[in-house]
């Protein structure tokens, strides 16, 4: 049975949902060749549909009210319907990564590092490697391509067709 990698419905889902993540997140990870071939579609489908409504938002203008009691008005920058719809999409798709403490970086400024970001991921997807593809896209005058598979040959101890996939 090609394509099924000899797991479940539900075990497939979870491995692709892990390693889309791992993958968007890092670049680049090394597993089976058939994982690989497996994943490769189901990422260039996020990230077409990332690509599709990355800019897509709403500016409003919000009266608020500050420390003095005066009224001021604030423009609000939001997700349109659409790029909130498909954010969601995504959200299922993905499996939402935390941001890492960095090695000499103290608590406080890892807390205000991250303060504001409450999905990385999707901050990440939508922020840097969307715009990056939507650019390629334009220069190249085509979209898709955003992943690339090395075969790096058998695994010691099993024999498995070892393989990089990595976004372009």
């Amino acid at each position: 049975m090609p394509g099924k990698l000899g797991k479940t419905a539900e075990q497939r889902v979870a491995i692709l949902r892990n390693q889309a993540s791992e993958l968007l997140w890092y670049g680049k990870i090394t597993t089976t060749a058939a994982r690989a071939k497996q994943l490769q579609p189901y990422v260039e489908k996020i990230i077409t549909k990332a690509v599709k409504v990355y800019d897509d938002n709403v500016e409003t203008e919000v009266v608020k009210t500050d420390k003095k009691g005066k009224e001021v008005k604030v423009k609000s920058v939001k997700d349109s319907p659409k790029k909130l719809a498909a954010r969601r999409a995504l959200m299922a798709k993905l499996r939402d990564l935390q941001e890492v403490k960095g090695f000499n970086e103290k608590k406080s400024e890892y807390r205000a590092r991250t303060k504001d970001v409450q999905h990385p991921l999707m901050e990440k997807l939508f922020n840097e490697i969307a715009p990056k593809y939507a650019q390629r896209a334009e220069e190249l005058g085509q979209g898709g391509g955003y992943t690339r598979i090395y075969l790096l040959g058998a695994r010691r101890g099993d024999g498995a067709e070892e393989a990089i996939i990595e976004l372009v």
